[in-house]
């Protein structure tokens, strides 16, 4: 049974920082890019952030590059955002995701799901 569980989620002021934890479980995690994506009400869900399977690659949206960091830890089986200087804009659902295959930001090519975390940023 395949599991991504997204926490760390809640309210922050603008200007501060948050981390989001993504605990992967029934499936090899170095096999898989992860991935994290937003959602705001009425709009799609939308790229944040890769790393591929090695770690070693990253790739980011527009408008979080320079301002978060997704990582991942293979001993823990979890994926991290680190997001500083936030945003009321990056107010969202934060969802985890992951793919058997290189990193790509459609977010249709995704085979698992967490079920996300609210994220709101309070001016």
């Amino acid at each position: 049974q395949v599991q991504l569980l997204e926490s760390g989620g809640g309210v922050v002021q603008a200007g501060n920082f948050m981390r989001l934890s993504c605990v992967v479980s029934g499936l090899t995690f170095s096999r898989h890019t992860m991935a994290w994506f937003r959602q705001t009400p009425g709009k799609e869900r939308e790229f944040v952030a890769t790393v591929d399977r090695s770690a070693d690659i990253t790739n980011y949206a527009d408008s979080v590059k320079g301002r978060f960091t997704i990582s991942r830890d293979s001993v823990k089986s979890t994926a991290y955002l680190q997001m500083t200087n936030m945003k009321p804009e990056d107010t969202a659902i934060y969802w985890c995701g992951a793919r058997p295959s290189r990193a790509v930001v459609d977010v249709a090519l995704y085979d698992y799901w967490g079920q996300g975390t609210q994220v709101t940023v309070s001016s």
